[in-house]
């Protein structure tokens, strides 16, 4: 990846359509044609800067960064990778250190320098990104449901049905006949296996697929490294206020971590209580630097966790979004510390009631029962 770009003004966000305007459902042809429209879409821009959404996974990273690859190779552009927010989690500081990939947070990063932006694993509406608001964004393609204001960009790739977004840029590396170095290969492979835990989650045969095609080009003894990273001693102190704090009511478990250390935590939380016995919901949510980050995680396929968690949080502000069995929200935290929890309470009251359990009396999980 390049250096820190010299200036060169960017358009502001209202532009003239394209003078060849893409099909609504771009996620449904194949491979190759995606690719040809994206450097149809890409021709004549100079420096490229692709975003992840803030608090980025290995998942996010590694199609970003593959995104990145590709545009240099086939449409002859620099690019350069941001992101915002923090990267927290022992596995994915050691993901990015490991294999040493090419990332830069936004406040190392002038806008201005760019002329092409690109956003992978989510969508400008979601709000979970840093690009601004005065920018548009050239190339979204993100695996989660389509938002329908996405369609209003250039070349949006959502909707289709994949695992992970890293699945959909194997795609067009392939498409595009590009051979992955070892760390790129690896970051991908990684990526998918973390995003459909190890395939087992809302799994496509193209996951799979993609998974197969990576696997011999991946690095085993950097992914070791990156799945079993030394853990710093808050970890173990975050983990052992989760299972304090934490209550169950019937089939769902609700956990309040407070101030965390890396709001990726709350998701690892979240995922880790659901493999108690039993539950069908499992609801994490912590306070970091004013923001309240909330995940859920859901076993009741019927219910959809995207559409449920946003049903729960769009009053309060902020973002949210995820798809069928997993889903996240940020929300603004202001005023008083009584405010605070009485938004904390409304909000628990909000997915009680949309889990079926409001009725249940809450049990502290060191005093429950095994089924």
């Amino acid at each position: 990846m390049p250096a820190t770009p010299s200036a060169n003004p960017r358009r502001t966000a209202v532009t003239a359509e394209p003078e060849d305007p893409l099909p609504p459902r771009l996620a449904h042809l194949p491979a190759r044609d995606k690719l040809e429209r994206l450097l149809k879409v890409a021709r004549g821009k100079k420096k490229a800067l692709i975003l992840t959404h803030d608090n980025p996974d290995p998942d996010s990273l590694a199609a970003a960064v593959t995104l990145a690859h590709i545009l240099e190779r086939r449409a002859g552009m620099e690019a350069r990778v941001g992101y915002g927010g923090i990267i927290g989690r022992a596995e994915n500081v050691a993901f990015v250190r490991v294999l040493r990939l090419p990332v830069s947070h936004v406040s190392q990063l002038d806008f201005d320098a760019y002329d092409f932006f690109g956003l992978v694993d989510t969508q400008p509406p979601v709000g979970n990104h840093s690009l601004p608001a005065r920018l548009r964004a050239d190339v979204v393609i993100d695996h989660h449901p389509l938002r329908d204001e996405s369609l209003q960009t250039p070349f949006a790739d959502v909707g289709g049905d994949f695992g992970a977004t890293a699945t959909m840029l194997v795609e067009y590396l392939r498409a595009a006949r590009l051979e992955p170095s070892v760390d790129v290969a690896t970051a991908l492979f990684y990526g998918i296996k973390a995003d459909t835990r190890d395939l087992g989650r809302e799994t496509t045969q193209t996951d799979i697929d993609s998974y197969l095609w990576l696997f011999p080009r991946c690095d085993k003894h950097l992914l070791g490294q990156i799945e079993h990273p030394e853990l710093p001693a808050r970890y173990f102190q975050l983990f052992h206020t989760s299972i304090e704090r934490a209550k169950v009511y019937g089939t769902a478990i609700i956990t309040d971590l407070e101030e965390v250390y890396s709001p990726d935590m709350v998701a690892e939380i979240a995922e880790r209580m659901m493999f108690l016995d039993g539950m069908k919901w499992s609801l994490a949510y912590g306070t970091f630097r004013n923001q309240l980050f909330v995940s859920l995680r859901v076993k009741d396929r019927r219910m959809n966790a995207g559409r449920l968690i946003r049903e729960a949080c769009e009053s309060f502000g902020g973002s949210s979004g995820g798809h069928g069995s997993m889903a996240g929200a940020r929300l603004p935290l202001s005023g008083k510390a009584s405010q605070r929890k009485a938004l904390k309470r409304e909000l628990v009251n909000r997915f009680l009631k949309a889990f079926g359990v409001a009725e249940q009396r809450p049990v502290s999980l060191l005093a429950a029962q095994d089924a």
